[in-house]
């Protein structure tokens, strides 16, 4: 007998029918095959795993948004997965073990015990990817590059890209001295940016004048690059690491102007999103009418350790299902070739990686200092500069 109601499903937990499906499932194949032409590799982590694994880096955020349940097998505490990021560093760094930079991507659905406030699913579809073994911003510098593109490829043209630092507050904090107590307190009251709160807290700690004049006037730095000059100013007195961060981040925002020379890109040097989790720059991409980021990362160094083998690692990620609902792209099928590109900081170079990428050709950049070869990448041609024009030549030419 049919119980009443049998056809609802929980809250936040959404089907697909028919003509939404086919649309999605295109969608993510052409992004995958997008990712693809950039070096990146799928792969597929389980959809159920040990909670150690799952929250590995992540904080208590994730922690609170993982549905658990005990294995009957081995007694222990498994997870539905609510993020993939923490099992694919797990496959870089004990299952691939590479010397090299690796590049992987994956695509698959997560499960949230709660939605957030203006986004109600439980059920995200993630896709995303991962940059693993390279420490420097050329790295980030690819992911966002890939991030915009995927963004571009969804149908979404209208970005807004915003940018951040976790180690310019990881560093004031170990300039004032902060415990973790306090630390988590301060990091509660920037957060809300709540200014007044903010001022109080700082009277009640025992730190220094200079100190703590910098961490009160740190919610005002977000805006445009002059945020940057500003926060040289007001932050004069802080250490070598958090001087480094507000670096990292002025020589990011100029290899994006110069490829993307129109990006509206905002800076918020109080932004600190995944704070537990990531370790350096971090950016999300935001469009009119969206009143939430659509996709998001940063980088997230030595997230493997806990896998045995420590390695950098830098990525982002967004709701494919999300990129369906607010953006639209005719499907297309590309031939991908594998071509190794050399690292060279060359608009023709730019120019002939991308139009090379449209075409279909996976193309791979070569990181400075990077260990493996183009043989070792997989590549059967690379691209040289002949006279003034980047061509293509057969490795074995």
């Amino acid at each position: 007998m049919q119980q009443k109601d049998s056809w609802l499903l929980p809250e936040g937990i959404e089907e697909l029918l028919p003509q939404e499906a086919k649309y999605l499932e295109n969608l993510r194949g052409n992004l995958l095959r997008l990712f693809s032409c950039w070096g990146y590799e799928l792969v597929i982590p389980p959809m159920i795993d040990f909670i150690d694994s799952l929250l590995t880096g992540s904080g208590h955020d994730l922690d609170l948004q993982t549905f658990k349940l005990t294995d009957q097998i081995s007694g222990k505490t498994l997870g539905l997965r609510a993020d993939m990021t923490p099992q694919v560093a797990r496959m870089d760094a004990h299952q691939l073990n590479r010397e090299w930079p690796t590049r992987l991507c994956y695509a698959g659905t997560v499960l949230h015990t709660r939605g957030d406030s203006l986004e109600k699913t439980r059920s995200p579809m993630q896709i995303g990817a991962e940059l693993y073994g390279h420490s420097g911003i050329e790295s980030d510098v690819e992911v966002i590059h890939l991030m915009l593109e995927t963004l571009a490829q969804a149908g979404l043209l209208d970005i807004h890209l915003d940018l951040g630092h976790v180690g310019i507050f990881r560093g004031l904090s170990g300039q004032a001295g902060l415990n973790r107590i306090a630390e988590s307190d301060l990091f509660d009251v920037l957060q809300r940016k709540a200014k007044p709160e903010l001022e109080e807290l700082l009277n009640q700690l025992d730190i220094k004048e200079d100190v703590k004049l910098m961490l009160i006037r740190l919610p005002e730095l977000n805006g445009g690059k002059d945020v940057l000059r500003k926060a040289r100013e007001l932050l004069s007195a802080a250490d070598a690491k958090v001087k480094q961060a507000m670096t990292d981040l002025e020589n990011i925002a100029v290899k994006l102007e110069k490829r993307y020379d129109s990006l509206p890109v905002s800076f918020d040097l109080a932004e600190l999103r995944g704070y537990h989790y990531h370790t350096g720059v971090v950016f999300a991409a935001f469009v009119p009418d969206v009143g939430r980021e659509i996709a998001r990362g940063g980088r997230y160094d030595n997230i493997g350790a806990v896998f045995g083998r420590a390695r950098p690692a830098t990525g982002f990620s967004a709701d494919l299902k999300m990129l369906a609902l607010i953006g639209k792209r005719a499907m297309q099928e590309p031939k991908i070739t594998r071509i190794f590109a050399p690292y060279k900081d060359d608009p023709a170079l730019n120019d002939k990686i991308r139009d090379l990428r449209t075409e279909g050709h996976c193309v791979i950049q070569q990181l400075p200092g990077q260990l493996g070869t183009e043989n070792e990448m997989g590549c059967s041609a690379v691209l040289v500069q002949e006279n003034q024009d980047w061509t293509i030549k057969l490795i074995n030419e």
